[in-house]
């Protein structure tokens, strides 16, 4: 490809010489190239075919290296506040002089792959371009998936765009006489580094190949350099889903389809939902994407999403013809699995794909494996990564330049008890203190322990790229400039719990009815009463024809559970002094708000409403 861009070069070139590789490739995107890198990872042990799905592979990757690295993420600012207590901070020039340490001769004896990719549809007023270079083939197949990647991004680079350079090894060089491996990394934590420099802005990542930590694009571009683009510049960059949702045809709506975002933490659902199948007759969902958003005020005035990528990166275990038939339907050819298990036919398998094991499998790390054994078969956090067109329920809309207008912002989390299955914000500000406060056990998708509670406000607590509170400050900014024509905020939670541990509500395609619920408040219709904690849905208000529930169960999913509420408030006071003096004045005056309503600070608390 003739590289026109003079900026580009030089920095090829001087990374060339930093990282002194065998070879040099720059990725143009085609089929033939994509065809020609798997056959080399085959070739190499990396991959292995899938038969039983046409065109996918599986990869097993070094146990040290399966999940995204949190301790060792850093967002590096000239001043060290402006990164904020829940990011890990390191000075800039120091960190740059590391990494050049760690990146000299890194490539020996590998090819260099310069990987130009495009974030959002190409020519897209809300897209961003990026270039990777990599020394992993692996990285450049998936970003071919996951990105608008190769000729047609570097075409619209031309010769002095603007693109975020994304330099990533996977380090543990291979050195004289050492055979390459099936995943090289670096296997000891301390060498693993993925690093942010917002002020850039750039990214540089060392030492691990897995997807977030080595798809560049993803969650070190897509999250948290853009979401410091996006205050600069005065749009958001969100960790979302965008679905559209349609009523059956003469249904009472006044919006033939609208289109809702969506915030839950990483293994919480958001592809199961992105990808719903209604329960209820004649309602629609379709998707246009399951992780990210990128949103804009719109020439009309009302907030505009697309979605930056061009593929899913899911996580596995967990996802069937139960819980996500559309998913199951869209990794049937052309998708990479990650730490799955396969079976002697040659299929993939993983927990919760079927109700009973297979009697014989491979594990996630190659060892034979039966029922009984002790261990997954698949890593908790095992992946696929499939093209979003191949998606049967993909929006006609997915690709629209202009994004799609935005009518609701839900938020959720995994919460056993104390928060109500819906709760809908009073207002734009209400609605940021409800995504502000969230909290969510932790998932396998970081390296760390899960089922553990955690605040993660917006869903964005491992991905915002500066000051938390300064971000609050953001979104409340935005709704400002939006006005009237500002999305209306939920927060749900489909995982309440029982005495016995038992979820109380259905989940999966049965989520329906309670989008159902949020589109006859969107259309106006008097279905919630006004609560402590924000306008829950009145009894009976939910369509629950059909399904088998007990009218109590309901009235307990809806409750505001007081005592739940007294612990919550404290929990969320102390998330807020981590990160004074920068929450916003509005945020505090509403916790103060809600501790008055439960009497909290007074000498007698009233009974909660």
């Amino acid at each position: 490809m003739a590289v026109q861009h003079a900026r580009l070069q030089a920095w090829v070139d001087d990374t060339v010489a930093l990282c002194t590789p065998a070879r040099v490739h720059w990725c143009d995107g085609s089929e033939a190239e994509y065809r020609q890198l798997c056959d080399l990872l085959v070739s190499q042990g990396t991959f292995q075919a899938v038969p039983a799905r046409p065109g996918s592979f599986v990869c097993r990757t070094h146990p040290s290296d399966v999940a995204r690295i949190e301790d060792r993420t850093f967002i590096c600012t000239t001043d060290p506040d402006d990164a904020g207590p829940t990011n890990r901070w390191a000075d800039p020039v120091a960190m740059k002089a590391t990494l050049r340490q760690r990146f000299a001769g890194a490539m020996a004896g590998r090819t260099l792959y310069v990987v130009p990719f495009c974030m959002g549809p190409i020519g897209s007023p809300l897209a961003r371009l990026g270039v990777e270079i990599t020394d992993s083939p692996y990285v450049a197949v998936s970003m071919r998936i996951m990105t608008r990647m190769g000729a047609a991004a570097l075409a619209a680079l031309g010769s002095d765009g603007t693109f975020v350079p994304c330099l990533h090894s996977v380090g543990a060089p291979l050195g004289p006489g050492r055979p390459d491996v099936p995943w090289p990394c670096a296997t000891e934590l301390s060498d693993k580094f993925i690093v942010h420099f917002p002020e850039d802005p750039s990214i540089w990542s060392y030492g691990s190949g897995y997807g977030g930590n080595a798809l560049l694009g993803k969650k070190c571009f897509a999250l948290r350099i853009a979401s410091h683009l996006a205050r600069d510049e005065g749009w958001m960059a969100e960790h979302m889903l965008i679905l559209a949702l349609t009523p059956p045809a003469g249904a009472a709506s006044r919006s033939t389809t609208r289109y809702f975002a969506a915030a839950f933490p990483s293994a919480c659902g958001k592809t199961n939902l992105a990808m719903l199948r209604p329960t209820l007759p004649g309602w629609t969902v379709r998707c246009i994407g399951d992780d990210i958003a990128w949103m804009r005020q719109g020439a009309d005035g009302a907030l505009h999403a697309i979605n930056p990528e061009a593929g899913f990166f899911g996580v596995a275990p967990g996802t069937s013809e139960e819980s996500n038939p559309n998913a199951m339907a869209t990794i049937r050819r052309n998708t990479i699995f990650t730490n799955v298990a396969t079976t002697p036919d040659g299929d993939v398998w993983w927990e919760g794909m079927t109700a009973d094991p297979p009697a014989q499998l491979t594990d996630w790390q190659g060892r034979d494996w039966k029922p009984g054994a002790g261990r997954p078969a698949a890593h908790p956090n095992a992946r696929f990564t499939a093209p979003l067109d191949q998606c049967p329920v993909i929006d006609p809309r997915f690709a629209d330049p202009a994004g799609v207008p935005i009518s609701a912002i839900v938020f959720g989390g995994r919460r056993p008890r104390t928060i109500p299955l819906v709760n809908e914000a009073r207002s734009w500000a209400h609605g940021i203190f409800l995504g502000a406060t969230a909290g969510s056990e932790t998932t396998a998708a970081t390296i760390g322990t899960a089922g553990v509670l955690r605040r993660d406000p917006f869903a964005m607590l491992p991905f915002c790229g500066y000051h938390m509170g300064d971000y609050f400050a953001h979104w409340l900014e935005m709704g400002r400039r939006l006005g009237a024509q500002a999305p209306r905020i939920f927060f749900v939670n489909w995982f309440r719990k029982d005495a016995s541990g038992a979820y109380l509500w259905p989940g999966f395609g049965e989520n329906i009815r309670v989008l159902k619920w949020m589109c006859d408040r969107l259309d106006g219709r008097d279905v919630a009463e006004d609560t402590a904690v924000g306008h829950l849905p009145r009894p009976g208000s939910i369509d629950t024809s059909g399904l088998d529930i007990d009218p109590a169960v309901m009235a307990e999913l809806c409750a505001v559970d007081a005592e739940g509420w007294l612990r919550e408030i404290t929990l969320i006071a102390e998330s807020f002094s981590a990160l004074e003096p920068r929450v916003p004045k509005s945020l505090r005056s509403l916790l103060s708000e809600l501790k008055h309503s439960f009497g909290v600070g007074s000498q007698r608390r009233e009974a909660a409403p």
